[in-house]
């Protein structure tokens, strides 16, 4: 059977302070096996075997959750991808409770009651072990503000005073590293930021950040994640790296991590324009990330207030189509390029069954006693906002059973829908409840007030443009300051 094969970060190459391995996650949704058990039609766009590889192992737990809560695969698959997902890491009794559901065992096997003890008798030994002073040091305030920004004072102070050497600082991100693997992210962020108040060695201080923003992620603490999320940006596009292809990939994993955040911060929505729109970020999905337009085409259509990103938007889904393309994508392109509306319908129906099975998509909230899913609820509003809107562009007496047609609305809906949007926008049109039309009045557009629009998105871009430029060179004029 077919499997999708999740491609292997090399050590030196992962973002995070340990390996993703190779391995396979899930069947093929046209695989014989799947079509026998569920609908294929439900995984044919999921995207976590394109995802995965981008993160850290940790990271994918989650989206397996998803996938398991929603029955996009047969269970026993989803359940071996947890094993073997499991395999690198630490949580060894959650490994074993998956083992007996899998196997209906009553007993793990003997390698994984041998791997649980060598975990215990690390955690025990950390208690006692060489790290000790250093954390007795963290827990007491008074001392803790005896600490500098100079780093290198830092270290000789704890040397000379304390007895607590570069080995015992060191041996910090070891431990942090080790109570992440155990899936114990509070402990493991804590001991990362003190880790990187006190190391000098710059490349374990990024790794560190890595973990933060990871263990920020796990414990779903949005506002601290961000602030991890921006702070590597500024690293990897200061920094100077090895090789351009590096930095490319650092860019991609930033892009693919920032998606837990974007679609749970409150101002969410806004960061994923701003950040998958910059010059090289946008070059990046457009090299080595595609499916990343998914996300970004339906953070632009959710959110009104950056209509204005939509051309731009549409520019670059047809310069990708060959690349990456799923009813999101083709929606938009079947709306504004073909203007091909019963293919824009088509395609919005489809849409419905991406959302609910994409897991940054997905999330259902209940109210009540019903269960909403926000996101694809505003997705559609907007989307017929769009319809609407287009259609009108390019007729002046509409049918409103047509028009219902169009939207999948039934006509008293679409009739009410219609009403209170030419009031809402203060549209200059009137609904003829004889002919049961609506008639839209041709108002020619100001000139003026259209180069001034031009004008504004020219000035953004430019500014953008120059902080792209200016950044780095302050921040390379502050790493040589310093």
């Amino acid at each position: 059977m077919f499997k999708f094969d999740l491609r292997s970060l090399s050590t030196d190459k992962t973002p995070c302070f340990h390996t993703n391995s190779c391995f396979p996650i899930l069947p093929h949704p046209r695989s014989r096996r799947h079509r026998s058990l569920h609908c294929p039609a439900m995984a044919e766009h999921d995207l976590t075997a394109r995802l995965a590889p981008h993160l850290d192992r940790h990271l994918v737990f989650p989206l397996l959750e998803f996938l398991q809560e929603r029955g996009l695969y047969p269970e026993e698959e989803v359940l071996a991808a947890k094993l073997r997902l499991l395999g690198g890491t630490n949580m060894v009794d959650y490994a074993m409770a998956i083992h007996r559901s899998l196997h209906g065992t009553g007993e793990a096997p003997g390698d994984m009651a041998a791997r649980r003890a060598e975990v215990v008798d690390r955690l025990v030994a950390l208690q006692t072990g060489p790290v000790l002073p250093l954390y007795a040091f963290l827990r007491d305030p008074q001392l803790v503000q005896l600490l500098r920004p100079d780093k290198q004072y830092n270290v000789n102070m704890l040397q000379e005073r304390f007895q607590i050497g570069p080995d015992q600082i060191e041996a910090l991100y070891d431990d942090a590293k080790f109570q992440f693997e155990c899936g114990s992210y509070s402990d493991a962020a804590a001991y990362l930021y003190h880790y990187r108040v006190l190391s000098t060695n710059s490349e374990r201080s990024v790794r560190a950040l890595w973990g933060m923003l990871a263990s920020g992620i796990l414990n779903r603490n949005w506002d601290a994640a961000l602030e991890e999320l921006n702070r590597l940006k500024e690293i990897i596009d200061s920094k100077n790296f090895s090789s351009p292809l590096n930095q490319l990939q650092n860019r991609i994993w930033l892009m693919h991590w920032s998606l837990f955040i974007f679609f749970n911060h409150e101002n969410g929505r806004n960061g994923i324009i701003d950040l998958f729109f910059q010059d090289r970020y946008l070059n990046a999905i457009q090299t080595n990330a595609h499916h990343l337009l998914r996300y970004l085409a339906i953070a632009v259509v959710v959110n009104k207030r950056r209509r204005n990103m939509l051309k731009d938007l549409i520019k670059v889904i047809q310069q990708e189509q060959r690349s990456y393309k799923d009813p999101v994508t083709e929606f938009l392109e079947c709306l504004y390029v073909n203007y091909d509306f019963d293919g824009a319908q088509q395609k919005l129906m489809e849409c419905e069954q991406v959302i609910l099975n994409d897991p940054f998509l997905g999330k259902r909230i209940e109210i009540g006693n019903s269960v909403t899913v926000p996101l694809r609820d505003e997705f559609f509003e907007n989307a017929r906002l769009f319809i609407f809107e287009t259609y009108c562009r390019i007729h002046r007496c509409i049918d409103i059973s047509i028009l219902a047609e169009k939207l999948n609305m039934r006509y008293s809906e679409a009739e009410l829908w219609i009403m209170n949007l030419v009031k809402g926008l203060k549209l200059d049109a009137k609904i003829d409840s004889v002919s049961r039309t609506l008639i839209m009045r041709v108002n020619r557009g100001d000139v003026h007030e259209e180069i001034i629009e031009s004008l504004k998105n020219l000035n953004t871009r430019t500014y953008m443009l120059a902080q792209s430029i200016v950044e780095p060179a302050q921040a390379s004029q502050t790493a040589h300051g310093d």
